[in-house]
């Protein structure tokens, strides 16, 4: 029997037992702690460049490739691993794989700090992925499962105003410490953060896990891993030699994407997958995390060139570097917790589809860069840039999440940090690549005052160049600064119009896919049904 218009909705059953419900708020904060942890790292790290590719004894001589592996390390294990620390923590509980990933990420937090060379500092930051890719996973699992669903949006749009936050403390906070201490103090910090977090993690947060996990899927899980890992290997390396024809290149993508779909394959045909893949064929979820994997392939580029045209070509010191990406920040910050009020007015599709039109806005500017476009430009479109992420991270993420069953939130988180991981290690390797080409293109017209032996070093990268402009002293070595100059601002033309382009893409994307704004009268409460799964304290 229909229910009369003037009569209320019976409340939905409470999936969350109270003493938890209770401190769900603290609960959150404990879990943006975490995720300021590996976003704080991240943010540091690309503000030190510069000081890390200069000779010992203030950095350790990297060159741009080992800078790039000093990144991307990192994003080739935690991408690798995601898919898999999400399995493990439904299966055995979020709480013990949170702890376990924040203490392997604080360790190897410290061994980084105290690298001797670019290879012990890759190794370690490779350490810093796999606990990385424990905690990340684990954080949004547990907020769908002590938040009900009616607050989870807005917990989101908390969470992910979060990494507003770590982008914001980040380059400040490496801006003040490579002022004042060794470069290996950027991730020395991350030690008293990690002990924090480990004890309040401790002492708030429950523990859950899927009460029914099934059958482990063995195969299912290596043939994830092993074609992630090859997957990111190839587009790592591609970028590294900025040519994706290279047989190595070519061998371990292709090798990547017949492994997965080799996973696809038998995980729709397992009795017992580890994802169900349906999940897929909702246009939603499938829109969603491509716009994901999108908006972190056009921003991830831009944000490594970035620290050098302010640094290398501006003259910004790190921490003035760091204080010019905080309207991007404060952007995140304040419209993120607020992007499901606008959601609930136009749209999941209106919203992040204008979001992403902002983001394309902001790349595309850009391309209008010079050696001296004022200070408030840039800010400006930092600022753009910021607005246009939180319309499109949290009603992307409430996209995935919800799609799932609560007790596979480990496994949805997930799928989100994925796709995340590998748009973005993408946009480095392939926006890198272009603005190296480019770079290189325009350079090598004016190296011939440099020396036969060291030309093609000067030509790698514009700290090489400007690292032998200085060697040939200030009278000999000014009409080369200025073409190096030059130079990196074409090319960071060039770069910027190719992220314009993918985030115009992940507009239409989300613009064709997305659900727009239900009409209130079909809107019904969410399914009644008994608790999925226990938490315990």
């Amino acid at each position: 029997m229909p229910i009369p218009s003037g009569a209320p909705a019976a409340p939905a059953v409470p999936h969350v037992p109270e003493a938890i419900h209770r401190r769900r708020w603290w609960i959150l904060g404990v879990l943006m702690f975490s995720v300021l942890i590996v976003v704080l790292d991240n943010s540091i790290l690309n503000v030190a460049v510069k000081t890390i590719a200069s000779p010992a004894p203030t950095g350790i001589g990297a060159t741009q490739s080992e800078l790039e592996w000093a990144i991307n390390s990192y994003t080739l294990v935690f991408a690798g691993l995601l898919f898999t620390a999400g399995l493990l923590g439904d299966r055995i509980g979020r709480k013990k794989v949170l702890l376990a990933g924040t203490l392997v990420f604080g360790l190897g937090s410290a061994l980084a700090a105290f690298s001797a060379s670019p290879g012990e500092l890759i190794t370690w930051r490779a350490l810093m992925g796999f606990g990385a890719a424990f905690v990340m996973p684990a954080t949004l699992a547990v907020l769908m499962n002590v938040f009900e669903r009616d607050e989870q949006p807005r917990a989101i749009g908390i969470w992910a105003g979060s990494v507003g936050l770590g982008i914001a403390i980040g380059p400040i906070t490496g801006g003040v410490l490579l002022e004042h201490f060794w470069w290996g103090s950027i991730f020395l910090v991350n030690v008293p953060v990690v002990v924090l977090a480990l004890i309040a993690m401790a002492i708030l947060v429950p523990d859950s896990r899927d009460p029914e996990p099934g059958k482990v899927d063995p195969l299912g899980v290596g043939l994830s891993i092993v074609g992630l890992v090859l997957l990111v290997y190839g587009i790592i390396r591609g970028g590294e030699l900025a040519d994706f024809t290279d047989t190595t290149v070519i061998l371990a993508i292709a090798g990547g994407l017949l492994v997965l779909a080799g996973f696809v394959w038998h995980e729709k045909r397992s009795s017992h997958p580890a994802i169900d893949i349906t999940y897929f064929r909702k246009p939603a979820f499938s829109a969603a995390v491509a716009a994901i994997a999108l908006v972190f392939f056009a921003l991830m580029g831009v944000t490594f060139f970035s620290a050098f045209y302010l640094q290398s070509v501006r003259g910004y010191s790190a921490l003035q570097s760091g204080l010019l990406i905080l309207p991007l920040a404060a952007a995140q910050m304040v419209f993120a917790p607020r992007a499901r009020l606008v959601v609930d007015r136009f749209g999941a599709r209106a919203v992040c589809t204008a979001g992403m039109l902002l983001v394309a806005a902001g790349l595309a500017s850009f391309a209008l860069f010079d050696a001296g476009t004022p200070v408030w430009v840039m800010c400006l479109v930092f600022f753009v840039q910021g607005t246009g992420m939180a319309h499109i991270m949290p009603p992307v993420t409430v996209a995935v999440m919800q799609a799932l069953p609560r007790e596979k939130a480990g496994s949805g988180s997930a799928i989100n940090n994925t796709f995340r991981q590998v748009g973005g290690a993408l946009g480095i390797a392939v926006l890198g690549s272009v603005l190296s080409t480019v770079y290189r293109g325009d350079i090598e017209g004016h190296l011939g005052a440099v020396p036969a032996g060291v030309r093609d070093v000067a030509g790698e990268s514009i700290e090489a160049t400007l690292g032998v402009a200085e060697k040939l002293g200030p009278v000999a070595g000014k009409p080369l600064v200025a073409a190096v100059n030059d130079a990196f601002i074409s090319a960071m033309h060039v770069t910027a119009l190719g992220s314009a382009a993918v985030a115009l893409i992940g507009a239409v994307v989300v613009g064709l896919f997305l659900p727009g704004r239900p009409p209130a009268a079909t809107e019904a409460p969410e399914e009644v049904r008994p608790p999925a799964e226990q938490l315990t304290r």
